[in-house]
C-alpha cells in the first residue's frame, strides 16, 4: 500500500512538474508572469509525500527483515536444545524422519544410538547443578566430534542423547567402533572448579535394517528411537558403561517387565504379597527356635513367584517400603500365634533402610500389633553400611533400644570392615549361603567358615549358618561350635496355615491359639461321639 502511493505521488508530481518547472525557470530569467501559486504547492505537497512515503516504505521494509530474522531465530531455538547446542528431541525427530525416508535413494543404512550417562544424579548431588551443566556440555561436544558426515546428535533431556549415523549396511563393525570410541571418549574426566569428574555411559543401537519397513515419517523415527532405547535400558541392566543392539528379545523382557510392574503395583492393592515362613534350628540340639519371614507373591496369572523376580523390581518402582510393611503386619498377627519363646526374623531391603523415618514405623507397628520387640531380629544386608553409615547406626540404636535384635545378613558378601562391625551394634552375624555349600566341596570352604566363626567370637557375635541343604553339611557345622541353622534340609519355607499346624504337632502354639485347637477338638469329638449314640 506505501509502495502504491508513493507510485501515485510519483505520477503527480511529474505531471504537475511538467507545467510548474518551465514556468518556473521562465519567472527566474524574468520572461514570463508570476507563477501559479496552487500549482506550485501542489508540487512542494507532492515531493512532501513522496519523501514520506518512501521514508515509511524504507521503514517497514527494515521491520520486516527484523521480522523475519527474530522468527529464523525462534525457529531456530526452537530446534536446538540451548544447554549443548545440538538439537533437541521435536527437531531430531523430524531430522531422522526426513533421513529414513530418503534411505530408498541411498545405499546407507541409518544406526541410532541412545545414550544415557551412569549415575549421572551423583554428579548433581555431590559437585552441584552447574557442575553436571559441564559435564552435559562436554559430553554432547565430545561426541559431536566423533560423529561421521551426515550425523546428528540431540538431547532429549537430562543426561539422555540420542544420535544417528549413516553406514554400509554391510559393515555394522564401524558402528561398533563408534560406540566403543563413545565410550572412552565420554569416560574421559572433565575438569570443573579443581575437580576431575567422572561419568560413564551406557549405549543401546537399533538399525533401519531391523524395521519391518521404512515408512515415511515421523512414526518410523519414534519407533527406531524406541527400539535404540530399550537396547540402551538392557546395556544398564548387564552392568552400565557398555553398549548393546536392540535384539526383538529385549522388547519382549521389557514387555514382561512393564507387566510385572504393573502386576505388583495390583498385587499389593490386592492382598497377593504373603508372608512364608522358614525353620531356624538349633544346630547343637536340633530344637525349632524360630523363622525367617520371607515373601512370596500368590499371583493368580503366574502363581506363587519368588522374592528374586519381583523385590528388585519392588525396589526399584518404589513400592517396597508399601508392600515390607505389608508383609511384617501380617507376620506379627502369625507370629503371636505361636509359642512365646519362637522369634520372627524379618528382611529389610536397603532401600528402607534410607528411610529415615523406618526405625519409628516400625517400632509403630510392634505397638499396633501388641508384638514383643524382643521375639523380633530385623536382618539388614552389608550394602546398607555404605549409603549412610551415620543413618544407619542411629537407626539400629533406636531399635535395640526398644529391645528389638539386628542382624548383619549375608555376611561375607559385602565389605563391611571389622571396624564397622565393632561400631555398629549388631546382635548376631548371618553366614552367606555361599560358604555354607563350599563346605560339600573341599577344605577351603571350611576355612573360611572356621575364620568367620573366629572372627564372630571375637565380637562376641552368634551366628547363623543359612543354606544349609544335607546332612553331610550339617554334621561339619555342628563341629565347628554353637549355632543357629536354617535351610532346606529342615525343610521349605512354609506359608501360615502350615506352620501352625507343624506348631501344634509340636505343642508349640501360644496358650491362647492352644486353648482354641483344644477347644475345637473337643467339641470334634464329642460331636462324633453324639453321632456314634445316635447311630447305635
Amino acid at each position: 500500500m506505501t509502495l502504491g502511493i508513493a507510485f501515485a505521488a510519483i505520477i503527480l508530481f511529474v505531471g504537475t512538474a511538467g507545467v510548474v518547472l518551465p514556468n518556473l525557470l521562465l519567472a527566474w530569467n524574468g520572461d514570463a508572469p508570476s507563477l501559479d501559486v496552487a500549482l506550485t504547492n501542489a508540487l512542494l505537497l507532492n515531493i512532501a509525500l513522496i519523501l514520506l512515503g518512501w521514508h515509511r516504505y524504507k521503514a517497514l521494509t527494515e521491520e520486516l527483515k527484523s521480522r523475519r530474522e527474530s522468527e529464523e531465530e525462534a525457529r531456530r531455538l526452537a530446534d536446538i536444545d540451548h544447554l549443548t547446542g545440538c538439537h533437541n528431541r521435536r527437531s531430531f525427530t523430524a531430522v531422522l524422519g526426513q533421513l529414513l525416508a530418503e534411505l530408498e535413494r541411498r545405499e546407507n543404512a541409518l544406526a541410532a544410538i541412545a545414550i544415557d550417562l551412569d549415575s549421572f544424579k551423583q554428579v548433581n548431588d555431590l559437585h552441584g547443578h552447574q557442575a553436571g551443566d559441564e559435564v552435559l556440555r562436554t559430553t554432547a561436544a565430545r561426541i559431536q566430534r566423533l560423529l561421521p558426515d551426515g550425523g546428528a546428535l540431540a538431547r532429549l533431556g537430562g543426561d539422555e542423547f540420542v544420535c544417528v549415523v549413516p553406514y554400509p549396511p554391510q559393515v555394522p563393525d564401524r558402528v561398533d567402533q563408534l560406540a566403543t570410541r563413545m565410550i572412552e571418549q565420554v569416560a574421559r574426566p572433565v575438569e570443573y572448579a579443581d575437580s576431575a569428574i567422572e561419568v560413564t555411559m551406557s549405549i543401546g543401537i537399533a538399525s533401519s535394517t531391523q524395521m519391518d519397513g521404512v515408512r515415511n515419517g515421523t512414526p518410523s523415527a519414534q519407533k527406531l528411537m524406541h527400539k535404540a532405547d530399550i537396547a540402551m535400558y538392557h546395556a544398564k541392566k548387564q552392568g552400565k558403561n557398555r553398549f548393546y543392539w536392540f535384539e526383538p528379545s529385549m522388547e519382549n523382557e521389557l514387555r514382561f517387565r512393564n507387566e510385572l510392574e504393573a502386576g505388583i503395583r495390583r498385587g499389593i492393592a490386592n492382598g497377593e504379597f504373603r508372608p512364608y515362613y522358614e525353620q531356624q534350628i538349633d544346630i547343637e540340639s536340633g530344637e525349632l527356635v524360630g523363622f525367617e519371614m520371607l515373601a512370596r507373591w500368590e499371583s493368580p496369572e503366574m502363581g506363587v513367584v519368588g522374592p528374586d523376580i519381583f523385590i528388585p523390581i519392588a525396589e526399584e518402582i518404589g513400592v517396597i517400603g508399601e508392600m515390607s510393611e505389608a508383609l511384617i503386619e501380617q507376620a506379627f498377627e502369625d507370629a503371636k500365634q505361636w509359642d512365646s519363646e519362637l522369634t520372627l526374623s524379618v528382611n529389610i531391603s536397603p532401600v528402607q533402610m534410607r528411610d529415615p523415618w523406618f526405625a519409628q514405623k516400625l517400632l509403630k507397628l510392634l505397638v499396633r500389633h501388641n508384638f514383643p520387640p524382643n521375639r523380633l531380629d530385623i536382618e539388614i544386608t552389608e550394602s546398607c553400611l555404605h549409603d549412610n553409615v551415620g543413618m544407619v547406626r542411629s537407626m539400629i540404636s533406636s531399635l535395640r533400644n526398644q529391645g528389638v535384635c539386628v542382624s548383619l545378613d549375608d555376611f561375607g558378601t559385602g565389605y563391611s570392615s571389622l571396624a564397622q562391625l565393632r561400631s555398629l551394634p549388631f546382635d548376631r552375624l548371618k553366614i552367606d549361603r555361599a560358604f555354607i555349600a563350599e563346605l560339600k566341596e573341599d577344605e577351603h570352604g571350611a576355612k573360611l567358615v572356621d575364620a568367620i566363626l573366629a572372627m564372630s567370637d571375637g565380637l562376641k557375635l552368634p551366628v547363623t549358618a543359612e543354606g544349609i541343604e544335607n546332612e553331610f553339611v550339617l554334621e561339619a557345622l555342628k563341629r565347628m561350635g554353637t549355632m543357629k541353622g536354617q535351610g532346606y534340609h529342615y525343610g521349605r519355607p512354609e506359608p501360615a496355615a502350615q506352620v501352625l499346624e507343624r506348631l501344634n504337632q509340636k505343642g508349640l502354639l501360644s496358650k491362647d491359639k492352644l486353648d482354641n485347637v483344644t477347644e475345637v477338638d473337643f467339641t470334634a469329638q464329642e460331636t462324633k461321639r453324639g453321632e456314634g449314640k445316635r447311630a447305635g
